[in-house]
C-alpha cells in the first residue's frame, strides 16, 4: 500500500474531482463509475455519493493507494 497527501486548497473538493486531480481516476467519468462501483472508501466507509464533500482530516482509500487530506 503506498500512501500520500492531498494539500486541500479551499473548504473542501468534491470526490470525483478530487480522484481526477489525483490521477487515480484517468477522467471524470471514470472516476464516477469507479465510485458507483464501490471501488472508494473515505474514512473507512464505502461512499458511492459522486459529489461527496472531501474535507481535511479525511482519509481515502482506492484500491491500494491511501491519500490523507490536509488543510
Amino acid at each position: 500500500m503506498s500512501a500520500r497527501t492531498f494539500q486541500l486548497d479551499r473548504e473542501f473538493v468534491e470526490l470525483h474531482v478530487l480522484l481526477k486531480l489525483l490521477a487515480l481516476a484517468p477522467s471524470g467519468g471514470a472516476a464516477k463509475a469507479m465510485i458507483a462501483a464501490g471501488g472508494v472508501r473515505v474514512d473507512g466507509a464505502v461512499e458511492t455519493r459522486k459529489a461527496c464533500k472531501i474535507r481535511s482530516g479525511q482519509v481515502l482509500r482506492v484500491g491500494d493507494e491511501e491519500v490523507r487530506v490536509v488543510g
